[in-house]
């Protein structure tokens, strides 16, 4: 079992393979994208295997797949038929853009692998192609409700970005009203790969809240588990559920018990700070198993307690980009 500095249990690794993506999200990364690692300093598929198999000994159950979009990697089902074999692997995640996933739904389905989180920040065709930079929306919608139609348990990320795509907010609800999923609105975060540097945000958990209360005034806040980072409610009538994700506001750091590894090795126990060690390396020499081991709990070790306590030990940190940091 995994203890930080703090008493905190980790059980959840969110572990990108890689740091490619075919949209151009511009909360994420600028229009000609940023400088992606080359691919001898990504792990391979072997190693990402292996290193699953170390984290789920040292008491890691639930481990999310990001990148990227994880699936721009053709040999990501690979990993997966590997992860749905390990045992004490209670939840096998994935978070993606939902462009590449179609032809893999079926044997994901096979798999057990059924917690899918898509990225969709507009249900509008065209507020969709201005935030990605790229005409995806019939593909991501398609394979979207694919996905529902097949039973997964889909939950929908929309990050509320001031000036673009809050016109939305209503339309998605009402949209995802008949349907058994959780549409997840999350405040921005300043990883754009420093396409602009803020440190307030308009759209914050509360206007969002705010907003959606006009519309819907019949709202029932949701038990949640203390590890949750989302708030969640349900509307009356409603079939789906939505949740407030305080990303920047940070409200949830005091329960956080996740631990993210990036495509190239880095251990990242906080994405308001910079890493705090790589495994790459590590895991290409002599005595890997034991070694990361013992860097892992070096890592957690050295824990800040919240968010702002790790933004203060750092500059630049802002220039980084979720694609790079397994966002």
């Amino acid at each position: 079992m995994l203890i930080d500095n703090h008493n905190r249990k980790i059980n959840y690794l969110r572990l990108a393979v890689t740091d490619r993506c075919n949209l151009r999200c511009n909360y994420c990364m600028p229009s000609e994208g940023i400088d992606f690692a080359q691919k001898n300093h990504l792990f391979t598929i072997a190693e990402l295997c292996r290193l699953s198999e170390i984290m789920v000994e040292q008491g890691i159950d639930k481990i999310r797949i990001t990148g990227g979009e994880p699936f721009v990697r053709k040999d990501l089902m690979v990993l997966l038929r590997k992860l749905a074999q390990l045992d004490g692997l209670e939840d096998i995640s994935i978070t993606t853009n939902a462009t590449l996933i179609g032809p893999y739904i079926k044997e994901l389905k096979s798999l057990g692998i059924l917690n899918i989180n898509v990225s969709l920040d507009a249900v509008d065709k065209e507020t969709f192609e201005k935030v990605t930079r790229r005409d995806q929306y019939d593909t991501v919608y398609n394979n979207l409700t694919k996905l529902i139609a097949e039973g997964f348990n889909v939950r929908i990320n929309f990050i509320a970005l001031e000036g673009q795509n809050t016109q939305d907010i209503i339309p998605i609800l009402k949209l995802m009203k008949h349907y058994p999923v959780s549409v997840r609105f999350l405040e921005e975060m300043p990883f754009n790969g420093g396409t602009k540097a803020f440190n307030t945000i308009a759209w914050d958990y509360k206007k969002i809240l705010a907003h959606i209360e006009t519309e819907f005034p019949d709202i029932t806040k949701l038990e949640s588990p203390k590890t949750s980072t989302s708030i969640n409610y349900q509307i009356k009538g409603h079939k789906s559920t939505f949740g407030l994700i305080p990303s920047f506001s940070r409200t949830f750091c005091g329960s956080c018990n996740r631990l993210r590894i990036s495509a190239t090795g880095d251990v990242i126990t906080c994405l308001y700070g910079k890493p705090r060690m790589n495994l790459r390396d590590v895991m290409r020499g002599e005595n890997a198993e034991e070694r990361i081991k013992e860097h892992i709990l070096k890592a957690i070790g050295s824990r800040s307690k919240t968010g702002f306590e790790e933004q203060e030990k750092y500059a630049g940190i802002f220039q980084n980009s979720m694609t790079s940091i397994g966002g």
